[in-house]
């Protein structure tokens, strides 16, 4: 059974963590960093995004100067306007053309960026998440991690795709087109500007309630994979307890918190669309009628505008039907460009939501490693250790020395605990003045109730989490000296739980050591009594295993992983319930497999089967995180205490 000395998950479990309010220096940071990857390619997008939204803007300033054209040929003959009115066709076409080579140049490299720039953020992911505490992934969820690398990930590609190149392009085509606007009428510019408020009401209103919506839905989506990423993974047990109902019941709740997000998102999303062409058709209308008032008028109401001030000297001069004209088409290319703007609020909360989590995870502070001790090779001449780059099978520690030397300590297994305190949240200590030591070869056992801290132990061994107060000693080295990762190097572990990854047999077992040859992958499955059983499978070592091994049964799945720790040929090896999930003969064959391997080897024991730990040299009884028995075998069953009963049957473990 496991050991469940560790921390419940915290606030992260089953979703993202979410402010409730999207943070607009996640969106900065993004663009920031985007600029700084591609400095050149964003360059040169900009550029053809100015020249693509300028060009969209030049027809309105044609169809003024056509239908100027229009009017002067209808007074004065059409052979005189001929040729300026086929230039300005001439002039458009060539500049629709450039448009179209300017939105594919930019709609390319933009691809190719976003592409690329999510490439690279997952890499930067992945790494930095190779770097985080244990303590990181018992406090998260398997389906809440996921979720940084699917969801989230996907609201950044929409939004440097797509999203920030519209609203750039649009912005620039809404800007120009109020220039240009406020140059011809300014009071024509004045119902523009009454539906640039009533736009921007409904953008705070509906896009701003939409926005909320599709920010929530990104929540309870993370929610609802995590969910079935756990079901999926407790399948057995699900059925086993006949627990369908139950788990489709609060599957149920979930979803429809997912369905109702997801339905307000869209339904106010929906709505925002047509509220903004509506706006829009309202008015055109308006400048329709208002531009009609002003041609109709015969002058007796005057335009202002600064093309007057130009062409004349004065603000003040009848309006012309080019004028209007070309406001009418303005007005529909302002809406629309407008409401795209507005409807791109979805896709920036969202994006905005999305690099909110994926900074935190890229910001979550790795762990920390400040030894400077080092693992190295070394061999033996005249009496004394010498540092070596070749394979000797001999290791030793490197320890610096305050003047810029270094001494070698040989690698031996010696393991001691000095007065050791431990909790995984303040105030809820795991581990009471915990002493002991282990001997090189020896090996140590640890008995006791479910959360008594025996598992915790070993993690501190390994410094998946570090100590409160004491000290542990390895080979008389402060452990915290010793960088990790030559630290758990020297180390050899057997979890109860077995992880297989996809890859033939023989890639599971090399895992332990990556350089190691076929051969000794061999030797090893061998010392684990697993060679029978691999030959008889279809490839043999090169049968591929997928989902975890679920072609193997639990004893083969563990005899892999007793196999693969045995590759590695560790001075110091941790079992941790190794046997519990194999049957009794097959525990006798992994039982003399597994003295094989502890041969020579400094062992620490976790175990329920009381006679797997018999021949240990200490046997250490643990009791809410106290050493409350230790000795031999013989010398607890003398002492007739708490392993006495354990092993009499008195009392359960638990």
């Amino acid at each position: 059974m496991a050991n469940h000395s560790m921390p419940a998950r915290g606030p992260g479990r089953g979703g993202p963590r979410y402010a409730g309010k999207t943070n607009m220096k996640a969106l900065g940071r993004l663009i920031k960093l985007l600029f700084k990857e591609y400095p050149v390619m964003l360059t040169i997008v900009m550029v053809c995004i100015v020249i693509s939204a300028l060009i969209g803007v030049a027809p309105s300033v044609y169809i003024e100067t056509i239908t100027s054209y229009i009017e002067q040929g209808l007074t004065s003959g059409w052979d005189a306007v001929k040729a300026p009115i086929l230039k300005a066709i001439t002039t458009m076409i060539g500049l629709y053309v450039l448009g179209l080579i300017s939105t594919t140049v930019y709609t390319q490299l933009m691809a190719h960026v976003t592409q690329n720039f999510l490439h690279k953020l997952r890499t930067e992911m992945f790494a930095g998440m190779q770097r985080l505490p244990i303590k990181f992934f018992d406090q998260n969820s398997r389906g809440d991690i996921m979720s940084y690398y699917t969801n989230d990930a996907d609201t950044l590609r929409q939004l440097v795709s797509q999203a920030l190149p519209h609203l750039f392009s649009s912005g620039l085509v809404v800007l120009s087109l109020l220039f240009i606007m406020f140059y011809y009428s300014m009071p024509l510019m004045l119902i523009i500007f009454a539906g640039i408020f009533f736009m921007f009401r409904a953008t705070k209103t509906v896009g701003g309630k939409s926005a909320s919506f599709f920010v929530r839905q990104q929540k309870s989506l993370g929610k609802v994979e995590g969910y079935i990423e756990e079901m999926m993974n407790g399948q057995k047990v699900v059925k086993v307890f006949c627990h369908e109902r139950a788990a489709e019941q609060e599957f149920d709740k979930i979803n429809d918190q997912l369905f109702s997000d997801a339905q307000n998102a869209n339904r106010f999303s929906n709505i925002f669309g047509p509220i903004m062409n509506n706006i829009g058709n309202i008015l055109y209308v308006l400048m329709a009628f208002v531009g009609g008032l002003f041609i109709c008028s015969g002058g007796r109401i005057l335009n202002v505008s600064f093309q007057n001030l130009f062409e004349t000297g004065s603000l003040l001069a009848p309006m012309p039907i080019a004028i209007v004209a070309t406001f009418l088409g303005m007005t529909k290319q302002f809406t629309n460009n407008v409401s795209q703007v507005s409807q791109q609020i979805n896709s920036v909360a969202m994006a905005v939501a999305g690099s909110e989590r994926i900074f935190e995870l890229i910001d979550q502070k790795p762990e920390e490693d400040h030894g400077d001790v080092t693992l190295v090779n070394c061999r033996e001449e005249n009496g004394e250790l010498v540092e070596c780059n070749d394979r000797t099978g001999q290791w030793a520690w490197k320890c610096p020395q305050n003047d810029g030397g270094s001494t070698l300590v040989p690698l031996r297994g010696d393991v001691r605990f000095f007065d050791v305190d431990f909790a995984y949240e303040e105030g809820k200590p795991v581990l009471h003045n915990v002493s002991l030591y282990a001997k090189p070869g020896q090996k140590l056992a640890f008995v006791g109730a479910t959360g008594a801290g025996k598992t915790t132990i070993t993690n501190l061994i390994n410094r998946f989490y570090d100590i409160a107060d004491g000290k542990i000693r390895y080979d008389g080295v402060n452990i915290n000296r010793i960088k990790k990762s030559d630290l758990r190097h020297s180390l050899g572990i057997v979890l109860q739980d077995v992880n297989l990854f996809t890859g033939t047999v023989m890639d599971n077992i090399r895992y332990g050591k990556l350089d190691a040859t076929d051969d000794e992958c061999i030797r090893a499955a061998k010392l684990a009594n697993a060679h029978d059983f691999i030959t008889r499978l279809p490839d043999g070592y090169n049968t591929m295993l997928t989902s975890n091994g679920a072609n193997l049964s639990q004893g083969q799945r563990q005899l892999l992983s007793i196999a693969r720790a045995a590759v590695a040929d560790p001075p110091v090896m941790i079992l941790d319930e190794a046997t519990s999930s194999i049957d009794t003969r097959t525990e006798l064959l992994v039982q003399r497999g597994m003295d094989a391997l502890m041969q020579n080897r400094t062992v620490f024991v976790i175990a329920h089967r009381l006679s797997t730990v018999q021949n240990s040299n200490a046997i250490m009884v643990l009791d809410h995180g106290r050493i409350i028995e230790r000795g031999t075998h013989d010398d607890l069953i003398a002492q007739k205490g708490v392993y006495y009963q354990l092993y009499t049957g008195a009392f359960e473990l638990e």
